[in-house]
């Protein structure tokens, strides 16, 4: 539970430092928004192991991908890509809600681009990032 109101705290801070970013007048707490910030909250405790032993970290476009498959056991992968597919997806569908609710889906890459930095600066010591120079640990 403790990790989860983490996860939703670092969301609201995302998306308040994107508002700030775009000088928009947004409404945050939109049904589509707060859904895909229930789904993510809710995918984060079988995230969190994944991302805390390396095999699955962040990637430089704001999503998530498995870094290292040989962490993961044969019999669970299947699931892992699952569920970093999910995530990936809520990702994608949260970056065009916010900008959609800024009245600019154009604005949706770069609001992507303001969320993958802000995911990487607030990630945890030892987890995975990728960057242009590839995989490094944080």
């Amino acid at each position: 539970m403790k990790s989860l109101i983490k996860l939703m705290a670092l969301l609201y801070a995302l998306i308040l430092s994107t508002m700030a970013w775009a000088a928009a007048d947004i409404e945050i707490n939109t049904p589509a928004i707060t859904a895909l910030a229930q789904s993510m909250q809710n995918r984060y405790t079988q995230l969190s192991p994944l991302l805390i032993s390396g095999a699955v970290g962040l990637t430089a476009d704001g999503l998530i991908g498995v870094h290292d498959a040989g962490a993961i056991p044969l019999s669970e992968r299947q699931a892992v890509n699952a569920l970093v597919i999910a995530e990936n997806n809520d990702r994608k569908n949260l970056y065009q809600e916010i900008a959609r609710a800024n009245g600019h889906p154009e604005w949706a890459a770069d609001i992507r681009n303001t969320f993958a930095q802000r995911w990487i600066q607030r990630a945890q010591t030892g987890w995975w990032i990728q960057s242009a120079k590839g995989w490094q640990q944080k």
